[in-house]
């Protein structure tokens, strides 16, 4: 009797420790779960909001590049009342000015999105240039008298 109730006792705490494991396995699987949902959720929102800073600088570089269009249109109407002589100078200088704002234009249109690192470090280089070549429309209005 003392034989069976030993045996007994001993299945009784190796099947709850076996249930208890079994337990603790389903817990860890559902907590991996939850945390790969979780994951998830935080990557479709961090893509979001990578989309939405994209959409903010592409209208903002758009509106740049349309104030620079606008700007290059002045200056070849203002170009007229130049001496004949100046007036070869800057036509060269419009029309490589000209040129630049075009390849800023192409430049952020041909861009495909390649992750958040590469992104900011376009931006960064992209307004670096857009500030040189607004620089640039800056000092083709300044006159030498030297």
């Amino acid at each position: 009797m003392k034989k069976i109730i030993l045996i007994l006792a001993g299945c009784t705490m190796m099947t709850g420790a076996l249930l208890t494991s079994c337990n603790t396995s389903s817990n860890k699987v559902d907590d991996a779960q939850e945390a790969l949902i979780k994951s998830k959720q935080d990557l479709e929102t961090a893509r979001k909001e990578f989309l939405a800073d994209m959409a903010t600088f592409r209208k903002e570089t758009a509106t740049r590049i349309a104030a620079n269009d606008q700007r290059i249109a002045e200056l070849k109407t203002n170009i007229n009342n130049e001496r004949k002589e100046a007036r070869a100078g800057y036509k060269k200088k419009i029309a490589a000015l000209e040129q630049k704002n075009k390849e800023m234009k192409k430049k952020m249109d041909e861009y495909n999105e390649e992750g958040n690192e590469n992104w900011e470090r376009f931006k960064t280089e992209f307004n670096h240039d857009m500030d040189a070549l607004g620089q640039a429309f800056k000092d083709i209005g300044v006159r030498n008298t030297n």
